[in-house]
């Protein structure tokens, strides 16, 4: 069975937010219709938002660092989500294992998001039902696009390329291959839930300074002890209004 998904690289995503909005713009123009938005311009702004990026200060100082942290609807393979609604709205694909959402079933009733252990479902305030990432299912499909564009909005745009999609019960293919040689792994794998979507953990890199790097070099520009003098200054074109 295949099981399309995301795998997100924590350790080169720097948190731009062009997934976020890129998100926001093909999905509020595609078939998962209008994503409300609510006093955007507010002290306390508020919408519907299929992927979110969390960032956090981890360590204690000196030793800290910042982490940002995509999050969407993992696509589990045992998606909590589905058996618990009470209209059949919540449903996992066979063909490509992408959980999705029947506006016209949905009651709002919120079932699912209280199911789901990683807040990943949104609910549309406007319309009054639940929404949530698709994978961009009216995007990957689409043969008037060109095929290497065939991807999630989300990861086209990330410019850190921190966003890979595929087919992780494919061994072959790229997905599957990082999460093997990175060590990827799902996020809290004790609910039992299988999520589809992995992380590639961040890696420590090691600065390597000479000691010489640490002393402080005189300006060897500097002649008879004294700093060099600059030229004197003569005013060019753009120094006059035209």
């Amino acid at each position: 069975m295949t099981q399309l998904a995301l795998v997100i690289d924590l350790n080169v995503c720097v948190g731009c937010h062009a997934c976020v909005t890129s998100c926001k713009q093909w999905n509020t123009s595609g078939a998962a219709g209008a994503l409300v938005d609510l006093n955007p311009y507010a002290a306390e702004p508020n919408g519907t938002f299929f992927n979110r990026v969390q960032t956090f200060e981890v360590g204690e100082f000196p030793n800290t660092q910042t982490v940002h942290f995509p999050k969407s609807c993992l696509h589990c393979e045992d998606p909590p989500c589905v058996p618990v609604c009470p209209t059949g709205a919540s449903y996992k694909r066979a063909q490509d294992g992408i959980v999705l959402v029947d506006y016209d079933k949905c009651i709002g009733c919120k079932y699912c998001s209280w199911a789901c252990p990683y807040g990943a479902r949104e609910f549309d305030e406007q319309r009054k039902v639940m929404s949530k990432c698709t994978l961009c299912v009216d995007r990957i499909y689409d043969e008037a696009i060109p095929e290497p564009q065939r991807k999630p909005s989300c990861v086209i745009a990330c410019p850190s390329n921190a966003r890979l999609f595929g087919d992780v019960h494919d061994p072959e293919s790229e997905v599957s291959q990082a999460i093997q040689d990175r060590a990827g792994y799902q996020l809290m794998p004790e609910w039992g839930t299988r999520p589809a979507n992995h992380y590639l953990p961040r890696r420590k890199t090691e600065m390597r300074i000479h000691p010489e790097d640490l002393e402080r070099v005189d300006n060897p520009l500097k002649i008879d002890g004294q700093q060099p003098e600059h030229p004197a200054r003569v005013p060019g074109r753009e120094d006059h209004s035209t």
